[in-house]
């Protein structure tokens, strides 16, 4: 089981360091959806290849980041009925939850998309759009984003089965307290005092 902790370690690390990428990928989108719109207002210059640009770039954050998002526990979640269970039920739930849903639906994606990658790919596909880009980049972003939330998906059946066999703390409390604090630096009461 250590050896498999140590490799859970590494898919965190992989999914934190496409997290700080994907912060960029957020950056430039701004900065390019600003930009198209103050030459469209300004100047009446418009460009589909920037417009195209945009989607793809919302497209990364969202697909890319969907393993961060598993590793910092901040994908949707019933809180209201989740907080109520015990660590280990919230475990178990999240165990039958990753081999039973999320990385079939992973894989499956994954199945159906690569060739549609693969297509665009040989085909040189581009937008409909006059002047706008090739496709194969947004494309290959469906099968990498699912493939990431696979890898992340497995890190965490990890780290919950060494919960439920007693060798780690549980994942959750630690996500859980992080986010505590966050809530409690936004609000107007001090950590650990009643309100």
């Amino acid at each position: 089981m250590k050896i498999l902790l140590k490799l859970s370690g590494l898919i965190d690390k992989l999914s934190k360091y496409v997290g700080w990428a994907i912060m960029w990928l957020i950056l430039m989108a701004v900065l390019i959806s600003a930009g198209n719109a103050i030459t469209r207002k300004a100047f009446r210059i418009s460009s589909n290849a920037l417009l195209d640009l945009q989607w793809y770039l919302f497209s990364g954050v969202f697909l890319l980041g969907a393993g961060y998002a598993f590793l910092k526990n901040v994908h949707v979640r019933i809180d209201f009925l989740s907080s109520r269970l015990s660590e280990r039920a919230r475990s178990w739930i999240d165990v039958i939850g990753i081999l039973v849903f999320l990385a079939p639906f992973c894989w499956i994606l994954i199945q159906m998309s690569w060739p549609l990658f693969v297509k665009a790919w040989q085909s040189g596909e581009m937008s409909q759009n006059a002047g706008g880009l090739i496709r194969w980049p947004v494309y290959l972003l469906l099968p990498v984003g699912m493939a990431l939330l696979l890898l992340q998906s497995a890190a965490e059946l990890i780290k919950r089965i060494a919960f439920l066999r007693g060798l780690i703390p549980s994942p959750l409390a630690r996500n859980q307290a992080k986010q505590d604090s966050s809530a409690a630096m936004l609000s107007d009461t001090p950590p650990g005092e009643a309100r």
